[in-house]
């Protein structure tokens, strides 16, 4: 969790001039009326009320306190991170018709290392990925669910970053990621992920690595640091 990132919260209370939420991972953030919409707000209730969820983007972080930003999310940033949730969601829901009861446990483990749905999606190219966290037999079930599933399209990301100690090192980056700006997203000094859609996980994979062999190739050129998370 960092300064600028994109976060789904559902809204505690509402005191005074102050919206009070709960981060997905539990943790507590606070929206200050000015950062709620643009302009004077006459009822703040028209934006927001307990138990709603809501996308915020995080403007900073200090001694534990976050501190959050509505007005601040695109359209385009607030579908992104609705569409991220339901997909959890959904990956939770196979999950949990097969291994009931365990499946908290379960997708706590696999949430560490990768979101619910990234791996599952991996999962249709390295089925024995599965084996890790689930029973064989149970992993051939989830096999078996993901590839009668229709979607319209899959989704990969990866986190990169691009880094310099040059006086031009921005100008250099942009540089470098401007062929690509359609597909990569700016995350926080020097920090950024590319995402790719297809309705076939293989061509988006084989996409995504070219893009960041080229990138990584460029970036030798320009004399910038790369390295993939």
């Amino acid at each position: 969790m960092e300064e600028g990132q994109n976060v789904l919260c559902t809204v505690e209370k509402i005191s005074g001039t102050t919206v009070f939420v709960k981060l997905e991972d539990g943790k507590d953030g606070t929206i200050v009326t000015s950062e709620i919409a643009p302009g004077r707000i006459r009822n703040i209730r028209d934006y927001v009320v307990p138990g709603k969820k809501i996308v915020c983007k995080i403007l900073k972080i200090d001694n534990g306190n976050i501190f959050l930003s509505l007005r601040r999310v695109s359209k385009k940033e607030n579908q992104e991170v609705m569409e991220r949730h339901e997909k959890e969601k959904t990956s939770l829901s196979i999950i949990r018709s097969i291994v009931k009861e365990k499946a908290e446990e379960i997708a706590e483990k696999i949430k560490r290392e990768s979101s619910l749905y990234d791996f599952l999606q991996n999962c249709k190219e390295n089925p024995k990925q599965l084996e890790k966290y689930f029973a064989k037999d149970d992993a051939g079930r989830i096999c078996k669910i993901l590839a009668e599933k229709k979607e319209k399209y899959v989704e990969i990301k990866k986190e990169f970053s691009l880094k310099s100690n040059l006086p031009d090192g921005m100008i250099r980056t942009k540089k470098i990621l401007m062929p690509y700006k359609e597909v990569i997203i700016y995350l926080a000094a020097g920090k950024f992920i590319i995402k790719i859609k297809s309705e076939d996980y293989k061509k988006a994979n084989q996409e995504m690595q070219k893009i960041l062999i080229d990138i990584e190739n460029n970036a030798r050129k320009e004399k910038l640091d790369f390295e993939e998370k």
